[in-house]
């Protein structure tokens, strides 16, 4: 085993030369290194069949053994090494099951497509055989196959492992239409699949908590512990502070349905807003009612009859807020919004529009796709309309390649000349047609190549983006590694001369473009590195690490975007080394990056009640006290920050961080992009894109039922997450645990076990809503 030279491969070749025996009998130190040798031999091009079959017969033994001897990751390694995984059912039993799978889910973001999809099939086949369908069914969640997703479904005969699987697609925004001669409860599992119990479980869980009073924005604020020292009236009232605090009352208040600003005199505050200020404002209604479609839009109501265009048209987006995420047969979001859609007046269509992306989100409905399509060729439609549009069917259509809306968002671009290109609103024809794509990897290539005839800048800026988001949460090196090259790049911007003769401004006017285009693709590269990396740990390290050299040495319109690159890589989750670096970028001299880099800190740390970033916010409150554009990205961040009263996420996992929710990372992709241009977009007059944040919001909490659906509360052990990846026998899951009563909030990265053996939950995944069954094996 040691001594000949490797390539010799000694082992290997006496062990196929004896006379056999058991392959165990010689150690595991024997049996590691053949398994080592067998992989190496058997990918030797000028192999032949018989050796390749003696190899197979011989790598059966060894994983027969591994199996039986707590080494089930080493059987794993060398069944893909010899690409014979289907052979792994065979020595699964009911003892090891479970590690495999953890072992086979855990490489996905490590292997290459599409291996990782076998990986999951294979893990998914597995969960079947030993009929644990809660895992099976996030297998083919994670594989985005919703055939896949139906068959689990059918195959699962247990009416309360079927609710416990409708609340896991209710999750991930997810609806099977259910035969009611297949299934008996189809009435009460669509439900369930359509959140619309998600408001009343929410607000359960806030009077639990005693946080049920309504907050107003001076109590985040905290302006009394503010050491500044006004000159002249303290109390004069700004169009864009009170624009500040609608949103920031909508984040604290919301899903709460009550709030102190528009409840008791709704028109009073609304009027205290600029015409565009008034959209924003009645739409932070929406954020206050959401989830509650019946309830909420009652309220909404009075708003769509008044006199001021601005506040009919933030009502319309109101609406669609607070259908977000919820499914209703009525379809009252379609039947209100649909009027709206080709109205004459471009900011109703933008209500009305941006409102249908938000509540049908990942519906991939054709009504809404027929209803929108239109306003891409409509010669009334302006820009930043065609824009919405494109953003709200990639919304709607996301990771589904819808053929008709990737063609004609493509053919909307070909269409348009060069100025009409450059516009900033333009950016988000690339985003919505990259949101249809979302986590298809390869099937995003004809899009990639259709959009070498688009023109630049938008045409290599929306092949990029397109790629990006294609193998968004997949951890694919590869495509870091080309994104971190293109960030390499260095663009110089002529400035204009007025002696040039006319070849010579040619010249300059083309290279002026290739700089143009080049700063567009570098900025949503460095979006990208993130959104890829952000699957796992290891990626998301080594992406800070790479952000931290773009910062030192990158151009000025990569430091622009590495703050919003951070807050999608750490979106909830307030690290502190994140927190320091987004601190030191807030008092930047380039104010697009300070902009940023505050705005960031709002989403690093939503919904977290973060009392070093709530501390660190207030400093900048002050430092800020006199610059209008900064100290409404600090209040915008204070509101994130104390999101749902700190009971809100913003993250796109869930279930363990196993699961990516679509819809939440196009939310904050739409966000996210309209801040890449923060001054004419976000300061300017498109505020109401901050509202794309609702397609990401979600509680973090657990509450438990019984299997009548009634709450059920139980004690419940929370605690830091540990990686119990490849360990033997059953090794504790969580560190540093305290145990409350449910329902309870679990923080990034916390994990919660049952603390009682009087019930077994029916998922393994202590998350969201679980279902509780009395455990009949317990002894009086």
């Amino acid at each position: 085993m040691t001594g000949p030279d490797q390539e010799e491969r000694a082992t290997l070749k006496y062990r196929l030369q004896g006379a056999g025996g058991e392959v165990g009998n010689w150690g595991h130190e024997y049996v590691r290194h053949v398994s080592g040798e067998i992989g190496r031999e058997i990918n030797e091009p000028d192999i032949n069949m018989e050796t390749r079959t003696a190899l197979v017969t011989l790598s059966k033994e060894i994983v027969a053994y591994d199996m039986t001897h707590n080494t089930e990751s080493e059987a794993c390694d060398l069944l893909m090494e010899i690409e014979c995984l289907d052979l792994l059912e065979q020595f699964v039993d009911a003892s090891c099951y479970e590690r495999v799978c953890l072992y086979l889910i855990s490489c996905v973001p490590y292997v290459p497509e599409p291996e990782d999809k076998n990986l999951l099939k294979t893990a998914l086949n597995l969960y079947y055989k030993f009929e644990v369908y809660p895992l099976a069914l996030r297998c083919a969640v994670q594989l985005n196959d919703m055939e896949l997703v139906q068959e689990v479904f059918s195959n699962c005969k247990d009416p309360a492992v079927q609710k416990q699987l409708a609340f896991i697609l209710g999750r991930q925004q997810l609806f099977l239409e259910l035969d009611e001669d297949q299934f008996p409860d189809a009435e009460e599992l669509m439900e369930i699949m359509s959140n619309v119990h998600l408001n009343t479980n929410f607000q359960s869980l806030a009077r639990e908590l005693d946080i049920m009073e309504p907050k107003v924005p001076e109590d985040i604020y905290k302006s009394h512990l503010e050491n500044v020292r006004p000159y002249g009236p303290t109390n004069v009232d700004s169009a864009r502070q009170n624009l500040a605090a609608s949103f920031v009352n909508g984040f604290v208040n919301c899903a709460f349905g009550n709030d102190k600003l528009l409840a008791e005199n709704g028109n009073k505050w609304l009027y205290k807003n600029k015409e565009h200020g008034m959209m924003s404002a009645t739409a932070s209604l929406g954020l206050i009612l959401l989830w509650d479609v019946d309830g909420g839009l009652t309220q909404i109501d009075k708003y769509l009859y008044s006199s001021e265009d601005y506040i009919k048209c933030g009502a319309l987006l109101a609406c669609g807020i607070v259908n977000s995420g919820v499914r209703n047969e009525c379809d009252p979001a379609l039947a209100l919004l649909s009027d709206y859609v080709l109205h004459q007046s471009n900011n109703m269509r933008i209500g009305s529009i941006v409102g249908l992306g938000l509540a049908y989100a990942g519906s991939n409905r054709e009504d809404v796709i027929e209803l929108l399509l239109p306003v891409l060729s409509d010669s009334n439609s302006s820009l930043e309309v065609i824009g919405q549009t494109a953003l709200a069917l990639g919304m709607v259509a996301i990771a589904s390649c819808h053929g008709e809306v990737t063609s004609t968002i493509l053919q909307t671009m070909m269409d348009k000349s060069e100025t009409e290109l450059k516009d900033t609103h333009s950016r988000f024809l690339a985003l919505g047609l990259a949101l249809t794509y979302l986590g298809k990897q390869e099937e995003a290539s004809p899009a990639i190549e259709a959009l070498k005839v688009v023109g630049d800048p938008l045409g290599k800026m929306a092949a990029t983006l397109v790629e990006v988001v294609a193998y968004a949460g997949t951890g694919d090196v590869l495509k870091i590694q080309k994104m971190l090259h293109l960030c390499s790049e260095h663009y110089e911007v002529s400035r204009d001369d007025n002696k040039k003769d006319k070849k010579e401004k040619q010249e300059a006017d083309a290279k002026k473009l290739e700089a143009e285009t080049g700063i567009a693709q570098q900025m949503v590269a460095v979006i990208g590195i993130a959104l890829i990396a952000m699957a796992e740990e290891l990626g998301a390290e080594m992406a800070l690490r790479s952000y931290a050299n773009l910062l030192r040495y990158g151009e000025p319109c990569i430091r622009r975007v590495v703050p919003l690159a951070l807050a999608m890589l750490s979106a909830s989750n307030p690290k502190l080394e994140i927190i320091d670096t987004l601190s030191k970028l807030s008092h930047d001299s380039d104010s697009e990056v300070a902009h940023n880099a505050i705005f960031a800190m709002g989403i690093v740390g939503s919904g977290t009640n973060n009392a070093r970033l709530a501390n660190m916010l207030r400093q900048l409150a002050q430092y800020y006290h006199k610059d209008a554009n900064n100290l409404f990205m600090v209040r915008l961040a204070q509101g994130l920050v104390h999101l749902g009263k700190g009971t809100l996420t913003l993250s796109p996992y869930h279930s363990d961080r196993m699961l990516m929710s679509r819809v939440a990372v196009g939310g904050l992709l739409g966000v996210i992009v309209a801040f890449m241009d923060v001054n004419n977009l976000i300061i300017g007059k498109s505020h109401y894109l901050l509202y794309h944040l609702v397609s990401a919001i979600q509680p973090r909490m657990l509450v438990t039922f019984n299997e009548d659906l009634k709450p059920l509360p139980v004690p419940v052990r929370v605690g830091q997450a540990v990686d119990v990846v490849g360990q033997a026998g059953k090794p504790k899951t969580i560190t540093g645990f305290q145990t409350h009563t449910t329902p309870v909030l679990l923080a990034h990265g916390e994990r919660a076990e049952l603390g009682t053996n009087e019930y077994t939950p029916l998922t393994p995944v202590m998350e969201g809503f679980v279902i509780l069954r009395k455990n009949e094996d317990m002894e009086e």
